[in-house]
This record gives structure tokens, sequence and C-alpha cells, in this order.
């Protein structure tokens, strides 16, 4: 008697395959996980006075995004690019990749989607306002078919070619071109990835998430608990945020990440970024 029980086989989708090329080198990779928690409360009344004040809001992972973006462009060693055996790149300007879903299709009534990473360049240098309307154009954006990638619809047929190859082919033709110069890399992918968990685990405490991938600065966005801290000597309910920082470790050191982190938590228990929002909600007083 067979006591599998009813099931259903699908063919595996092929637009997976380079998702999965990036899994595989990046467990190859050097990355260190750094886990911690960063109080975002005076950030996060900004951005909620905001949206009451003037009725439109403005996406929390763009204002995170504008805080790495500064802290990277002060430390930038953190996503330096290696060049060979011997060299490192060390970008001035940095570009960030996030990732937004996109629907692929139906498959036998279960709906799928693609995680698509889009690019946002120079995030040190712009404001937040212009960092979310970038993210909300690109999730808005219509997909393509064929496109695994934000804005490379002029190579939709070729990439859909290129998932439907070998793996060693793949690796061949474009894994070890990319991997082997950093100009190409930070033109394709950026030099920073931030990722986030969503809602996973909202409402019962910290949550982090540990990525794999081939960017040598990668951030995690985790959830956000409220929790009681000390502020001014005084016991006070504060919004903590779970982050992960994996950096990687051929290109940069403990203590650099150390002065890194730490700079990176300045800017976001300080609200960097925001200046603008906070005057916009006193002028709707």
């Amino acid at each position: 008697m067979d006591d599998t029980g009813t099931y259903r086989e699908l063919k595996f989708p092929a637009f997976r395959n380079p998702t999965v090329d990036t899994l595989d080198i990046g467990r190859r990779k050097h990355h260190v996980p750094v886990l911690f928690e960063v109080d975002v409360t005076e950030g996060r009344n900004i951005l909620r006075n905001f949206k009451a004040a003037t009725g439109q809001g403005v996406s929390f992972t763009a204002w995170v995004m504008k805080c790495i973006g500064q802290a990277v462009s002060e430390h930038k060693h953190i996503h330096a690019l290696r060049r060979g055996r011997g060299r490192l790149i060390l970008f001035d300007e940095v570009d960030i990749s996030g990732v937004v879903e996109k629907p692929v299709g139906d498959n036998q009534g279960q709906p799928q989607t693609l995680p698509m990473p889009t690019v946002v360049r120079r995030t040190n240098e712009k404001d937040v306002q212009a960092i979310h309307s970038e993210i909300r154009a690109a999730q808005a954006a219509p997909r393509i078919k064929g496109e695994v990638h934000i804005g490379s619809h002029r190579y939709a047929s070729l990439a859909k070619l290129f998932a439907a190859l070998p793996r060693i082919l793949r690796n061949l033709l474009f894994w070890r071109r990319l991997m082997n110069n950093p100009f190409l890399t930070k033109r394709m992918m950026g030099t920073v990835v931030v990722t986030s968990i969503g809602n996973i685990g909202k409402g019962s405490g910290s949550s982090w998430a540990i990525p794999i991938g081939i960017h040598p600065l990668m951030v995690a966005i985790g959830t956000i608990a409220k929790k009681p801290g000390v502020v001014e000597n005084a016991i006070d309910i504060r919004e903590y945020l779970s982050l992960t920082v994996l950096f990687d470790h051929d290109v940069t050191d403990g203590a650099p990440v150390a002065r890194f982190i730490l700079r990176l938590k300045e800017l976001l228990e300080t609200g960097h970024g925001l200046v603008e929002l906070s005057s916009a909600v006193n002028l709707n007083r």
C-alpha cells in the first residue's frame, strides 16, 4: 500500500535558475553576519506624523536605505569589490539593490511571484522621498514577459534563454565574468543589497533574517518590536528594529564593520534624512 498520498508534479520554473545560481555562489562567499537592534522610535514617529499631516506615506524601507547609503559612503571599505587577486575597488557612489515582488503568471491555480531586483543609484546622494518614489515606481511598473530585473525589458528574451541554459553554461557565459569584473557587478546589481522579511513574526517579538547572496554588503530588515528602553535615565516604551548586516570578510575586517554599524545605528536613532519631513509636519500644524 502506498502511503504517499495525493500530490501534483509541476515543472520547475526556469526563471528560478538564476536565483539558485546566486544562492550557490553566495554560500561560497566568506560572509559574516552581525545581528543587532536599533531604536527607531524617533524616525517612526516622524514618518507617522508626516503621513497624518500630509496624507502621503513614505516607505520605512526607503528611509533605512537612505541611512545605509550615508553610512556606507563614510566607510567605503564595507562595499569594496575585488579586482583580481591583488586589487580592491572602493566606489564613492552607493548603489543599493532592493527587491520587489512581481507576478509571473498562474500555474494550475497557484499564482506565482518573482522577486525582482531594482537598483537605486547614488542612494547616498538622494533624499528619502526620491528613494521612496523609485521603489514605488519599480513596484508599479508592468513586468515584461521574460524580464527578471526591473528595467531589463530590452534583454527579456536573452534573460529567458539564459535561465533555460544548463548551469555550466550559465557559469561560463555570465557568472564567472560578472564575479571577476567589479565595474560590471556594480552596473548590474549595485554593491549593497537590502532585503526585508516583511510581516514575518509580526506581533511575536523580534525576528531576524540571515540572507544569502553575492554582494559585499547585505542588510536584512527584520521586524519592529515594542520594548522598554532607557531614555534620559527613564524607562520608556520604544520601537526596536531587528537588523542583520552581512559583510564580506575577504575585503574588510571586524573593526571597520563595527564602526560602520555604530554609525548606521546613530543615523537611524537620530532620524537622519527626515528633517524635511519634520518641517512639512510643522508647516501643516
